[in-house]
């Protein structure tokens, strides 16, 4: 609906404003071309006719006497009366043939107008400036219209491509005497006048729009063969009579109520009259509704019209053969079947293959916990009743006990060194050989060393 192939604008070409797609209408009853990519029998030529397509669903065939090579997309001029026309092509090849016989159109009609060449720039550029010109114009055309109290409603307006020609599209529920219309519009405009009467099935089928189900609209898409459609189809369907619900954007019933209308039509054969009550010994039992795919009947004694009663199509037909019998069974609860319950596995993911957030788990948690562990030293035989102090960390007092040591042989060592000095001087045979033995340093290292482990376990 967006594209330059809806209401405000025609085709998608090189002019689109939207998807500027090369199918040559933007859904608009479009055809695809499944013999594009075939190539035609040695020496057939071509089909020389093609579909050019116009403002909103208008399609026209032309003849490429030229033999022009043109494709899906392409925008031409074509032949016109007076003067020329711009269109898309919509549709070539052996495809129109098809179209031809659909819109039965002679393949040797003389009334197939000609193609005079591909589009240029300046043909463009026209082209354009009309299209701009077409709310303006109808906008304007209803007002003369209400001035002279016509009732017709004009809907749209298409420009030809030279601008010399416009045709007015509206409705009315009888006839319009519009030639006074005409010779305002002729006066106010300058062009030549077109008029033409649609129904509301064709003006939703030209300018389009949504419908109830949210799709586009079935008649502005593909639907072509505009069908009666009566209220018998709703009640086939089983559907209330409700004309808000079963009018469409028209105003009429829907179309779409026709297309599963066989269906239903076939599937209620095997069905009874609605109107037979069913007779038991407890009362009779009236109709209420029914579900005819699913083959359920639903009936309610006349005493108890709050109670609704579900039987199957068979046990329905059942009681009716007995009541042709004069027989008439005890109460219609002995024919209700007992619905089993079977309970449906509870669904587990084991594997976690469908959770959607197994891929969101943060990355790196194995190591955070490795570089936690790097920093915690072992603590040896450290008694379990000391505590580190509040707001003291591990790693800061390993730090501290490690640096205790270090202070008390620092200490300690130039205690020594001083003792030595001091015997030294007082001795003055300090160069003679002694016989005493000379106390070993190594155990008084040895026992410093140990002095800073003891308090630590102290």
């Amino acid at each position: 609906m967006g594209c330059s192939g809806c209401s405000s604008a025609r085709g998608c070409g090189t002019t689109s404003k939207g998807c500027k797609s090369k199918t040559g209408s933007c859904n608009k009853l479009n055809v695809f071309d499944w013999l594009s990519d075939i190539e035609l029998p040695h020496g057939q030529k071509m089909f020389d006719c093609v579909e050019v397509r116009f403002k909103n669903s208008r399609k026209e065939f032309y003849r490429n006497h030229d033999e022009l090579p043109l494709q899906i997309g392409d925008i031409i001029a074509v032949e016109s009366s007076p003067g020329h026309d711009i269109g898309t092509i919509s549709l070539t090849g052996e495809l129109v043939k098809k179209q031809m016989r659909k819109r039965k159109v002679a393949f040797d009609s003389e009334e197939i107008k000609k193609v005079y060449r591909q589009a240029k720039k300046t043909d463009v550029d026209k082209w354009i400036e009309a299209q701009s010109m077409e709310s303006d114009t109808m906008h304007r055309a209803r007002t003369l219209a209400i001035e002279l109290g016509l009732k017709m409603k004009i809907s749209d307006v298409e420009y030809q491509g030279d601008r010399s020609k416009a045709i007015f599209y509206y409705t009315a529920e009888g006839r319009v005497d519009f030639r006074e219309l005409i010779k305002k519009m002729a006066g106010e405009f300058k062009i030549r006048i077109e008029m033409k009467q649609i129904g509301v099935r064709q003006e939703a089928s030209r300018l389009g729009g949504i419908g109830s189900c949210g799709r586009e609209l079935c008649c502005s898409t593909w639907l072509t063969d505009f069908r009666s459609v009566s209220t018998s189809a709703a009640r086939y369907q089983q559907l209330s009579l409700n004309p808000q619900k079963l009018a469409g954007q028209c105003g009429k019933l829907k179309c779409c109520l026709n297309f599963e209308l066989d269906s239903y039509v076939d599937a209620l054969k095997g069905f009874p009259n609605t109107n037979l009550k069913l007779k038991t010994k407890k009362g009779n039992a009236f109709y209420r509704k029914m579900d005819i795919f699913r083959g359920v009947l639903w009936y309610s004694y006349q005493d108890e019209p709050l109670n609704f009663i579900e039987l199957k199509l068979e046990r329905v037909n059942e009681i009716i053969a007995m009541n042709k019998k004069d027989e008439k069974p005890k109460d219609l609860i002995g024919f209700v079947e007992l619905k089993v319950e079977i309970k449906k596995p509870e669904y587990e993911n084991v594997v976690g293959q469908d959770d959607l957030t197994r891929f969101d788990k943060p990355k790196g948690k194995g190591n955070k916990n490795k570089n936690r562990n790097k920093k915690k030293k072992p603590q040896g035989n450290k008694p379990q009743g000391n505590k580190n102090p509040q707001g003291a960390k591990p790693h800061q007092k390993n730090k501290e006990d490690n640096k205790k040591p270090n202070q008390g042989e620092n200490k300690k060592k130039p205690d020594n060194n001083e003792n030595k000095n001091k015997a030294n001087t007082n001795n003055p045979n300090k160069n003679k050989p002694r016989n005493k033995k000379k106390p070993n340093n190594r155990n008084k290292n040895n026992n410093d060393k140990k002095k800073p482990e003891q308090k630590k376990n102290d």
